[in-house]
């Protein structure tokens, strides 16, 4: 895909969004719909739109949500199940953004390297590497506003991982991020390190041609059930009603259920735990009892429930095609992994043990990364988006007209996105009737606040990267994100004007001239 932009030597625009993932692409919806009149580009730095789903292309890589919420809000997702596979969810993407032009708006092979804001001439100026034509050269980019839309998670380098002896392995070590193309397994002993959601969706894919799979884990995850719901178009739903109507029915009750099944997983944890533990009763095979391989040690939503469509890990599981192991690594060595094998934690017979591996995938996490990398200041100070408040969870406390979209944890990431992209729209329409220009949320003054963790997630990648996310506070409008029904309240019907230092044009020529 290539930039189809009329004029690519066009570099002002009312506001420039960063990142052509699913957030760029549903920001650059909204900003179309609610703001027609403002110009906007999106600065990709990959040759391809899809962010994280062009990314990686490791064996079986598929959603952990449904597409009813994890999708767009304005396109139904029409495929007969509701997780979709890696690539479906790129193309989705890419017909997306080709039916409402958003593509005719990405400017691809741009990264954004720092953003300068001026008060004086109230605008970004942003430094940005162009590889568009093979080299790399400078490019100065102008706006009123920035829409942040990168994520948090590294796309360039992976989360370094402690593992004894990993330099004495003879064969092939892999990481899900960058998994090579012409890979071959086939036949091969494969061992995959981490029990998270890539894991989990990597072993069944791989089981199908390697001789055996072997997830290594230190712990184990919650792993659930859910049926591929292959009701799809041909459901007398879609037969009765209209299909935007059916998209949004699907939708709201997505987001009602996953909300609920959160809620009372928090509310009654212990219940919950042994709840999700007892329904893995008959799907395991007889050598791998549920203690200690599939009874976590943390509650649920402590870290993320991993999913498995159609019980497909436990189906390869039962195979002989897959095993797991939960052990602490001893030591890797040139054809496979020494362990400190616990077959029951109640056991005293712990004893060492060899899983032999032609092939190790350490699929242990992502590294966290802010805005991509870029470095940030106003009016020549430098300042640190991960140092600064998140206001409503759309802004950032000192940073004019600069908007940071990130997606929810517990459940649907993107409902995160759309809620706070909506928020954002709604404060620059209130601008324009108030004809302010400039608009920076402040914390006011005598206000005494008390930081929150962004994130209660204890997984390891989140608890490495702690310091990454933006900061959050236990009073309005700084307050952290945990209800989808509230955030798209208030994106719809709250409060905006809390917090917020708005200037007008004619003030800031005052004070450049005075």
């Amino acid at each position: 895909m290539t930039s189809n932009m009329p004029n690519t030597a066009t570099t002002t625009f009312d506001i420039i969004i960063v990142g052509a993932g699913l957030g760029g692409i549903n920001a650059a919806y909204r900003l179309q719909k609610q703001l027609p009149h403002l110009s906007y580009a999106i600065l990709e730095s990959r040759d391809e739109i899809g962010g994280t789903w062009d990314l990686f292309r490791y064996p079986g890589i598929r959603s952990d949500s449904d597409l009813h919420t994890f999708g767009f809000a304005w396109k139904p997702w029409d495929q007969p199940s509701p997780i979709g596979q890696g690539a479906e969810i790129l193309d989705y993407m890419k017909e997306g953004a080709a039916q409402h032009g958003i593509d005719q708006h990405i400017h691809l092979s741009r990264r954004l390297r720092s953003a300068s804001w001026s008060s004086g001439k109230q605008r970004w100026t942003l430094t940005v590497d162009d590889k568009s034509n093979g080299e790399t050269k400078k490019t100065l980019y102008f706006a009123r506003f920035i829409l942040l839309c990168t994520g948090y998670f590294n796309h360039d380098q992976a989360l370094e991982t402690e593992i004894p002896g990993l330099e004495n392995f003879k064969g092939q070590v892999v990481h899900p991020q960058f998994w090579p193309e012409d890979l071959d397994y086939t036949d091969k002993r494969v061992v995959v390190i981490g029990s998270g959601a890539t894991a989990i969706t990597l072993v069944p894919a791989l089981a199908e041609k390697a001789a055996l799979t072997t997830m290594l884990q230190r712990s184990p995850s919650y792993v659930v059930e859910i049926p591929s719901n292959r009701a799809g178009r041909g459901s007398w739903l879609s037969r009765l009603l209209p299909t935007w109507m059916v998209h949004s029915w699907r939708r709201l009750t997505s987001m009602l259920w996953s909300r609920y099944i959160f809620l009372t997983c928090q509310a009654y944890p212990d219940k919950a735990r042994k709840r999700l533990i007892g329904m893995l009763e008959g799907k395991l095979p007889p050598h791998l009892p549920i203690d200690p391989h599939f009874s976590p040690s943390y509650y649920p939503y402590d870290q993320r429930v991993t999913l498995t469509p159609d019980g497909v890990f436990f189906k390869c599981l039962r195979s002989g095609k897959a095993d797991v192991k939960t052990a602490v690594i001893k030591n890797v060595v040139a054809d496979g992994i020494q362990v400190i094998n616990a077959d029951s934690k109640d056991s005293p017979d712990k004893h060492d043990q060899f899983i032999p591996a032609d092939i190790i995938v350490t699929a242990t996490g992502l590294k966290l990364r802010l805005a991509g990398g870029a470095t940030f200041d106003v009016d020549g100070k430098p300042v640190n988006p991960s140092n600064q408040l998140l206001w409503m969870g759309s802004m950032l406390q000192g940073m004019p007209n600069l908007g940071l979209l990130l997606g929810y944890t517990s459940i649907s990431y993107t409902l995160g996105l759309d809620a706070a992209v909506l928020i954002f729209c709604r404060v620059v329409r209130m601008m324009e009737r108030k004809r302010m220009a400039t608009v920076t949320p402040r914390v006011e003054p005598g206000v005494t606040l008390s930081l929150k963790p962004y994130d209660n997630l204890t997984a390891t990648y989140v608890l490495k990267g702690i310091d990454v996310p933006p900061k959050v506070a236990d009073k309005a409008p700084w307050l952290p994100r945990s209800s989808i029904l509230s955030d798209y309240w208030a994106a719809h019907f709250g409060r905006i004007d809390k917090c917020l230092d708005m200037v007008k044009a004619e003030d800031s020529q005052k004070k450049k001239t005075s």
